[in-house]
């Protein structure tokens, strides 16, 4: 049976303000989302704006404009950032971001010399299932503290009864979107469950408007420059090995949306790199590492809009909002109790997306070698390992990534692991 499925240049041809209006409505399902990150990890919500539309043009600059994806702000990185800017500071841990981008490209020339299939065999569903579970995990106590209404040191900074109710309130309300919407409202459940939950908080007088009105309309975004530290960056290189390996996943989605193998042309190989700069150049201007988002390929299957000239104006608005001083002052109005009741849901579904990598893979976590491999990267993980080397010290999803993948190429595997 043919593929009925559309490609993108059998399209009809759209106008520029077509094109542009739903490039904007892109940037729109990628919104919460996008801002979510540095709203959590106290990053300037503009700059992350910037970096995902510089990140998304470097992307397709390296893919020749071929795949309509959008990338922005990575969760998986939430965890390592707030290690890293409380022990190293902002310009240290961005330094170390950039070298994590390396980790992209690096694989990329991997998948250039010896195909894709290496990845699999270096990175398998063992080794990467684990690994992000552990970076979901390990993010719920700042989830239900952020949720409880505490800050960072563990003080009081909300009233709990009022921080509960909204906290829950926001759960709720994304829950319910996310199960029981339909068409782009079921896209955007993150936007929505905010801003009920930011209403809520504004009823109750948890939000100050000041910074709004001390923003300026327009201003630069908030740049870092990046130094470097050896510690950050052997802590922060391995981190980039699971989302990474869930590139490819999002790379295959968007191919079964379209129609095309977007793996053999442009190939995985570009997709790869294109990311990686993304990533580092992100990194470089002071904003979160960037990652393909499977939101903006839902609406791309939703709207059926799969020419990647989209994605450049998604990624052209995003620059242009970026400017405007109002908008990252408005985000920052929102309250924590806010972000803490969409984290609990956030921060679990990464874990679930580990837990659905070992079972679409089918792993025996019965058979020995598998078992060994899980059980010490969970246990390491959410036990808070730390391993000192020298004046280096190793913890947290970067210890877990080493060992999971050391574990794997010495541990002995079994006939039927030889036969995949």
């Amino acid at each position: 049976m043919q593929n009925t499925i559309p490609h993108g240049d059998e399209l009809p041809a759209q106008s520029l303000p077509k094109q542009a209006f739903v490039g904007l409505q892109m940037l729109f399902v990628a919104f919460g989302a996008l801002v979510l990150v540095p709203l959590i990890v106290g990053l300037d919500s503009n700059t992350a704006l910037l970096t995902a539309g510089v990140g998304t043009l470097l992307f397709q600059l390296c893919t020749r404009r071929q795949v309509p994806i959008f990338l922005a702000s990575s969760f998986a990185f939430i965890a390592p950032m707030q290690y890293g800017i409380a022990t190293w500071g902002l310009s240290v841990t961005m330094g170390g971001l950039m070298f994590a981008g390396l980790v992209y490209i690096a694989l990329s020339g991997l998948v250039k010399l010896k195909g894709a299939g290496i990845l699999q065999r270096v990175f398998p569903p063992v080794v990467v299932g684990p690994i992000i579970i552990i970076i979901g995990m390990g993010l719920a106590p700042l989830a239900v503290n952020m949720a409880i209404g505490k800050g960072g040191d563990g003080s009081q900074l909300y009233p709990y009864q009022q921080a509960i109710l909204v906290s829950m309130v926001t759960l709720i309300t994304t829950l319910v979107v996310a199960v029981f919407a339909k068409g782009l409202m079921k896209l955007i459940p993150i936007m929505l469950g905010i801003t009920v939950g930011y209403i809520l908080a504004l009823c109750l007088g948890l939000v100050d408007f000041t910074p709004i009105q001390q923003a300026a309309w327009f201003s630069v975004p908030t740049l870092t420059t990046p130094e470097f530290k050896l510690e950050a960056i052997l802590y922060l290189l391995p981190i980039a090995i699971a989302p990474a390996i869930e590139h490819v996943g999002g790379i295959m989605a968007i191919s079964s949306v379209t129609g095309k193998d977007f793996l053999k042309q442009p190939g995985l190989h570009r997709t790869l790199l294109g990311d990686g700069i993304a990533t580092s150049a992100a990194s470089f201007l002071g904003g979160p590492p960037n990652t393909t988002y499977a939101e903006v390929t839902g609406a791309v299957m939703l709207t059926r809009n799969f020419n990647p000239k989209i994605m450049t104006w998604a990624a052209c608005w995003a620059i242009a909002i970026s400017f405007c001083g109002k908008v990252g002052a408005f985000l920052a109005t929102i309250p924590t109790v806010v972000m803490g009741g969409i984290m609990m849901l956030v921060f679990g579904s990464i874990a679930v997306v580990g837990m659905s990598t070992l079972i679409k893979a089918q792993v025996n976590v019965s058979e020995p070698r598998n078992l060994c491999i899980i059980s010490v990267v969970l246990t390491f993980g959410i036990g808070g390992m730390m391993l000192n080397v020298g004046e280096v010290s190793l913890k947290g999803i970067s210890l877990c990534a080493i060992v999971a993948v050391i574990m794997n190429l010495v541990l002995p595997k079994t006939k039927e692991d030889t036969l995949n």
